[in-house]
């Protein structure tokens, strides 16, 4: 797992049997919809799944989304700053 200011990268790769080159190249094996579906909805994101495979070589999967997809962008108060926020308001001249 990679993340900088640009973009949130993830990668997953195996060492088992592979997939079939053609159905790397097509995203598609009859009655699975997983490679295409999650192509899509990266897609859909703003992002790129690159999928490499080799038979009896296993199977790496990389998923890249832009950052503002990602993270969470709404900046984050210190638990001191929050603390402060909730405290009720001293009177002038109060010393407690």
């Amino acid at each position: 797992m990679h993340y900088d200011d640009e973009q949130f990268r993830l990668r997953v790769r195996d060492n088992g049997r592979g997939i079939d080159k053609a159905a790397v190249a097509s995203h598609e094996t009859a009655g699975h919809f997983g490679l295409r579906g999650m192509t899509e909805r990266a897609a859909l994101l703003g992002g790129k799944l690159a999928v490499w495979s080799e038979v009896d070589g296993g199977t790496e999967l990389e998923l890249r989304l832009p950052a503002n997809m990602v993270y969470d962008t709404i900046p984050k108060r210190s638990w001191w700053s929050r603390r402060l926020a909730k405290a009720p308001a001293r009177a002038e001249g109060d010393a407690s």
